[in-house]
C-alpha cells in the first residue's frame, strides 16, 4: 500500500540524552549539598523543597526530549489512491459560551471556514454548541446559513486559502471580493447591531418557521431552558448558488437547569457527541475553539493520511494539530505562542504514545470516545437529538467518566487526552507547513494570567485525584508518558522555586546556564527568534509569581471548602488602544488586578536587593567575589522586570499600572524588606 505519511527521529535526540546525563549529575550534587546543609540548620528546608520541585519538574520533562520526531503527510498521494466519495464523514464541533466575550460574528467566521474545507460537502457536518443561550448567536448562524450559499463557491472558484471571511477581508479587497465583502459587512452589521440592541429588530426578515423558533428562543433564560436544536442547512436539501450541495449546519443549545451540573466545555462536547451520533454519526470528529478558524482547507486530508492507514489507525484516538495564532506581535511579549507546550513538547511526546489533546484543532476517531453507532431515521433523529441534549440523559451512565470527554477538571482537554492514552490509545502530532488553524491570543497581561491560573487549578484537580499521572499514568500509559503528564499536572508548583532564594549559588550557575541554554537552542531550532524566547522565559517567571501561585492557593482553598472553582471565558474582545499598544510590544498592566500587586511587589523587592548589592560591592571588599552569582541573578530578574518598572513609574498611557496597585505593591514590598531586615539583623 502507498505510504500517506513519513516519520523521522530528530537529530537532537542524542544531544538531548548526553545533556540529560551531565545535568542529572549536577542535580545530584546540588541535592547532596542541600541535605548536608539541612543537617546543620532547619532554615535550609524551604530551599531543599525548592530544589526538589526544580529537580522533579526537570526530570519529568526529559521524557519528551528522549525521542522527538517529525512527521510529513502526503495528501496528494491520498487523493490519487482514495476516491473522495469514499472518505469517512466528518463532524466538526465548535463551542461558544459567552456572546459578549466571544463575538458571534467571529464564531460564524470560524464555522464558515470549516464549511469551506476541501472535503465532500455531503460528508461534512458542522455542529455549533451555544452554551451562552444567546438568541443573537442563533440569529448570527441563521444569517451565516444564507451567506454560505455565496461564500463557499467564492472560496473554491478563487482558490482561497484564508476561508474565514473575517480573516480574508482583513487584507483582501478589489475585484469580485468587493461584492463579497459588501455581503459580509451587511451580515456583520446586522449581527453586531443585534448585539448592541440586545435583540433582533423588526427589519430582519425570517421565514415563518425561523420566526417561530426565534421568538420562542428569545423568551428563554440563559441558565434555565430546554434543549434547542435547529438544522440550519441540510446537505440533502440545500445547495449553494452554483447548485452544489452545502454541508450540514446544526445549531445546538443543550438543556440548562440551575440544579444540574453542566461540566463546562466537556459537558457541551459530550452533548455534541451524542447529538451528532443520531444525526450524522461521522466516524471522525474535529473539535475547534470558536476563535480558531481554518487556515488550511486541506487540514482534513492531512488527518486522513493517518486515519486511512491501517498500520496506525487501529489504536489511533486523535490527530492533534498545533495551536497557532495570528496577530501576535513581533516579540510575543506575553508568550501567547506557548511554543514549548504546543510545538516542542508535542513532538517529543509524538515519539512515545503521541501528543496530548490541547482542546482545539484535533481530529478524533469517534470510536475512541464512545464506540460506533448508527444515525437515526430523519423523522426520529431530531427528537432523539433533543433527548440526548437533556440534563437527565447522563444520569446513571458512564458519560464523562469512561465515555466521551472526561469530567473532573477545568482542563477537560488535558484530562481527556491523558485518560485516552491510559486506556491504550495513541495519538499523532500533525504540523503541515501551512498552519492548519489560526486563533486569537490574549492581548493583555491580565487575561493571559487569568487563563493560566484556570489551567493551573484544572491541572491540580487531576494531580489530586485517583488519576494522578505519577501513580495512575505511569502504570496505565507508560512510565515516560506518566512523567510527561506529571510535568504538566504539577505546573503550578513552579511558584515554589521561583519565590525561594538561596545564598549558595556555585552549582546553580551551571544548572541555570545549561537549562536556559538548552531552552534557547530548542526555540531557535524551531524557527523562533531570540527576542521571542526572551519573552517566553520572562512570562514563565511572571506566571510563577501570579498564575501558578494564585492557582495553587485557589486550589488549596477549594479543597478545604472555602471557595468553589470558577470558569471564566477568555475575552476575544479587545479595545483599539489596547491593540495598538500590543502591536508596539508594550505590556498592558492597566487594570486593578491582584496579579499585578504580586508582580509589582516582586519587582520592587528584587530591585531593592540589586541596588543594595551594588552598593555593598562598592563599599565592601570581597563582596563581589562572594555574591557575584546572587547579583547576576538579581540583575537578570531586574532585566525581565523592566516592563513592570515602566508601568509603575514611567508610563502615562492607558496600559500603565494603576496608581492604587503601585502603592499597594510598594507597601507590601516595604513590609517584606523590613521583615527580612529584622530576621537577619536583629
Amino acid at each position: 500500500m502507498t505510504a500517506f505519511h513519513a516519520l523521522r527521529v530528530s537529530r537532537h535526540a542524542l544531544l538531548n540524552r548526553a545533556h540529560m546525563l551531565l545535568y542529572s549529575l549536577a542535580i545530584l550534587a546540588l541535592l547532596r549539598h542541600r541535605l548536608s546543609c539541612l543537617l546543620s540548620s532547619s532554615r535550609f528546608l524551604p530551599l531543599l523543597l525548592a530544589d526538589l520541585v526544580l529537580a522533579f519538574m526537570w526530570v519529568a520533562c526529559q521524557a519528551s526530549r528522549w525521542r522527538p520526531v517529525r512527521r510529513h503527510e502526503f495528501p496528494d498521494r491520498l487523493l490519487r489512491e482514495v476516491d473522495p466519495a469514499a472518505f469517512p464523514a466528518l463532524d466538526v464541533f465548535i463551542c461558544t459560551a459567552d456572546p459578549h466575550r466571544e463575538p458571534p460574528i467571529s464564531v460564524v467566521s470560524t464555522a464558515l471556514s470549516a464549511m469551506a474545507f476541501d472535503y465532500p460537502p455531503d460528508r461534512l457536518s458542522i455542529y455549533v454548541s451555544d452554551d451562552g443561550g444567546s438568541a443573537v448567536t442563533l440569529f448570527a448562524f441563521m444569517e451565516a446559513s444564507r451567506f454560505a450559499r455565496y461564500w463557499l463557491p467564492f472560496c473554491k472558484e478563487n482558490g482561497l486559502l484564508d476561508r474565514s471571511p473575517e480573516a480574508f477581508f482583513r487584507s483582501n479587497i478589489g475585484g469580485d471580493s468587493d461584492k463579497m465583502k459588501m455581503m459580509y459587512e451587511s451580515m456583520k452589521a446586522k449581527v453586531e447591531g443585534a448585539m448592541e440592541r440586545g435583540y433582533v429588530g423588526n427589519d430582519v426578515i425570517f421565514d415563518a418557521e425561523e420566526r417561530e423558533l426565534f421568538e420562542k428562543w428569545k423568551g428563554f433564560a440563559r441558565h434555565d431552558h430546554p434543549s434547542v436544536i435547529q438544522v440550519l442547512l441540510q446537505s440533502s436539501k440545500d445547495s449553494d448558488i452554483m447548485g452544489n450541495a452545502l454541508p450540514n449546519l446544526i445549531y445546538v443549545s443543550r438543556e440548562k437547569r440551575p440544579s444540574s451540573h453542566h461540566h463546562f466545555k466537556a459537558g457541551a462536547l459530550n452533548v455534541l457527541t451524542r447529538v451528532s451520533s443520531v444525526m450524522s454519526n461521522a466516524p471522525v470528529i474535529l473539535t475547534l475553539d470558536c476563535d480558531m478558524y481554518c487556515n488550511n482547507p486541506r487540514a482534513p486530508l492531512h488527518a486522513l493520511c493517518y486515519f486511512l492507514d491501517p498500520a496506525v489507525s487501529t489504536d489511533l484516538a486523535f490527530v492533534q494539530f498545533p495551536q497557532c495564532f495570528h496577530g501576535i506581535n513581533e516579540n510575543d511579549i506575553y508568550a501567547s505562542e506557548l511554543k514549548r507546550l504546543f510545538m516542542i513538547n508535542s513532538r517529543g511526546m509524538d515519539g512515545l504514545r503521541g501528543p496530548n489533546y490541547v482542546g482545539t484543532g484535533c481530529f478524533f476517531s469517534r470510536r475512541s470516545l464512545h464506540g460506533t453507532g448508527s444515525p437515526a431515521s430523519e423523522s426520529s433523529a431530531l427528537q432523539k437529538a433533543v433527548e440526548a441534549a437533556a440534563c437527565s440523559f447522563e444520569l446513571g451512565t458512564k458519560w464523562g467518566s469512561s465515555i466521551g470527554f472526561r469530567y473532573g477538571s477545568l482542563v477537560e482537554d488535558f484530562h481527556t487526552g491523558y485518560r485516552l492514552h491510559c486506556e491504550g490509545w495513541k495519538s499523532v502530532f500533525c504540523d503541515p507547513a501551512r498552519p492548519a488553524f489560526l486563533g486569537d491570543g490574549p492581548k493583555n497581561l491580565n487575561d493571559v494570567l487569568s487563563q493560566c491560573k484556570r489551567w493551573c487549578v484544572g491541572l491540580y484537580e487531576v494531580t489530586f485525584s485517583r488519576f494522578n499521572p505519577l501513580t495512575f499514568g505511569t502504570t496505565k500509559a507508560s512510565f515516560s508518558m506518566g512523567l510527561i503528564y506529571a510535568h504538566y499536572a504539577c505546573w503550578g508548583t513552579w511558584c515554589v522555586p521561583i519565590t525561594v532564594s538561596d545564598p549558595w549559588f556555585s552549582l546553580y550557575a551551571y544548572l541555570f546556564t545549561a537549562a536556559y541554554g538548552q531552552d534557547l537552542v530548542e526555540f531557535l531550532a524551531d524557527g523562533a527568534t531570540f527576542r521571542r524566547w526572551w519573552s517566553d522565559q520572562r512570562m514563565w517567571m511572571t506566571r510563577g509569581v501570579t498564575s501558578f501561585l494564585f492557582g495553587t492557593i485557589q486550589f488549596g482553598l477549594n479543597h478545604i471548602g472555602m471557595s468553589a472553582p470558577g470558569f471564566n471565558v477568555t475575552s476575544k474582545v479587545t479595545e483599539a488602544e489596547q491593540i495598538e499598544r500590543y502591536e508596539r510590544g508594550v505590556v498592558d498592566l492597566g487594570v486593578k488586578s491582584p496579579f499585578f500587586v504580586a508582580l509589582g511587589t516582586v519587582a520592587v523587592v528584587n530591585l531593592s536587593s540589586l541596588v543594595v548589592g551594588i552598593a555593598r560591592v562598592a563599599t565592601t571588599e570581597g563582596f563581589l567575589d562572594e555574591q557575584f552569582a546572587q547579583l547576576f541573578l538579581s540583575g537578570f530578574v531586574a532585566a525581565n522586570c523592566w516592563p513592570i518598572y515602566e508601568a509603575m513609574f514611567l508610563r502615562s498611557d492607558g496600559g500603565r499600572m494603576p496608581r492604587s496597585v503601585t502603592l499597594i505593591s510598594l507597601t507590601v514590598a516595604g513590609l517584606l524588606l523590613f521583615m527580612g531586615y529584622l530576621v537577619f539583623h536583629v
